[in-house]
């Protein structure tokens, strides 16, 4: 027992620390390009529906385990906001149920081994990959940790377009873009659980939403402490380079419901 308090208590200085590291990051990054956003800051939202048939292991949590159908936002976006010809880390935001009560899963270019599916892994692609983009981060469920993985499947196409004076983007997503979702134990094998299937536009937008996985956890996939006080600095950066502007919808000041 005292053993397993040491861990936890060095598993907790450690990020904290760590935590501490994000925060500066980003405010460095936010400081050097003071956007709306300080990463992903180029991107485009679009409707699209999540159909769910469950997993084949029983993970205790009804969103992984039980077919259903979300009505669902997603996000493609470059992590750096870098020009298209340079390698990225790309990003994928998932919103579940955005009119009753969100969930929000990030998703990032990633491996897809044990050890690969916690790296980052910048790719040489416009704005979607078809390649392994995952949460990086365990979450905690009645079963144990667990990890979520997002694959646009091969023709999946997005572009994206940022205005002269870097005030705006837009672009276009192939229609019928489809996205299969799996799930993982951080050591074991992915096991596929549903799809998004991402309604797609010849004028697509991006949208004032700010996509945050600790205040709108989807339910059953809960934060562990140590994962939270490791990205809580970086999340707490993020919001303060944010600017409100006149319509702005801001999830990260709503109470959690």
């Amino acid at each position: 027992m005292a053993h397993n308090r040491l861990i936890d208590r060095s598993v907790s200085t450690a990020a904290t620390a760590a935590g501490g590291a994000l925060r500066g990051v980003f405010a460095g990054v936010g400081r050097l390009r003071p956007t709306a956003k300080p990463l992903h800051p180029r991107g485009v939202v679009l409707p699209a529906t999540v159909h769910r048939h469950g997993a084949r292991e029983r993970f205790g949590v009804a969103w992984l385990d039980e077919p259903g159908t979300d009505a669902a936002l997603v996000r493609f976006s470059r992590g750096g906001g870098l020009p298209d010809g340079l390698p990225d880390v790309l990003g994928i935001a998932l919103r579940i149920e955005p009119k009753e009560r969100p969930g929000d899963l990030l998703f990032a270019t990633t491996g897809r081994g044990r050890v690969g599916r916690f790296l980052l892994r910048p790719r040489r692609a416009s704005t979607v990959a078809a390649a392994t983009y995952s949460t990086l981060q365990p979450y905690r469920t009645p079963t144990g940790p667990v990890l979520l993985a997002a694959t646009p499947l091969a023709g999946a196409g997005a572009t994206v377009r940022e205005s002269a004076d870097g005030s705006r983007a837009d672009g276009s997503v192939a229609d019928g873009t489809l996205i299969v979702l799996a799930v993982a134990r951080p050591a074991g094998r992915w096991q596929q659980f549903g799809t998004v299937t991402v309604e797609g536009s010849q004028a697509a937008t991006d949208a004032a939403i700010s996509f945050d996985p600790f205040l709108n956890p989807v339910r059953g996939l809960d934060n562990y402490g140590w994962t939270r006080r490791l990205r809580e600095g970086a999340y707490a950066a993020a919001r303060r380079s944010r600017h409100s502007g006149d319509g702005d919808v801001r999830v990260s000041d709503r109470r959690r419901g």
